[in-house]
């Protein structure tokens, strides 16, 4: 004889006479639910946020990764226009220095920040 793991709800459906099975299988589906709520949606949303707020404090000197594997050095953050005002947006033009090269990126393409201060190169 095994024990139920939900004992009221053994008991609604030995009193109701087998109708409270829907009850018991949609407290099954809101309880898997809220376990990927919290486990899996929530952190990601926290983690999605925090980024783009790092993003938007992007400044010169930061080194970065963009989207597609290019570490640089971050030399000019142009913010785009919204009303006439200087507004910060994922689609402004972040100029970043990669070696001898000088590419213009979208703010929203960077992946990872790695540091506030530039890296120095090492002499040989």
């Amino acid at each position: 004889m095994s024990l139920p793991v939900f004992p009221v709800l053994a008991l609604l459906q030995a009193a109701s006479g087998g109708g409270v099975s829907m009850i018991g299988f949609a407290v099954q589906m809101v309880a898997i639910f809220a376990i990927f709520y919290f486990l899996m949606i929530r952190p990601q949303q926290k983690q999605r946020k925090r980024h783009e707020q790092r993003l938007m404090e992007l400044k010169r000197g930061d080194t970065i990764v963009t989207a597609g594997g290019v570490i640089g050095e971050v030399v000019h953050v142009k913010d785009g226009v919204k009303d006439g005002t200087p507004a910060k947006s994922l689609e402004d033009a972040i100029t970043i220095r990669s070696g001898e090269s000088r590419i213009i990126v979208e703010r929203g393409r960077i992946a990872r920040i790695t540091s506030g201060v530039a890296t120095a190169t090492p002499s040989q």
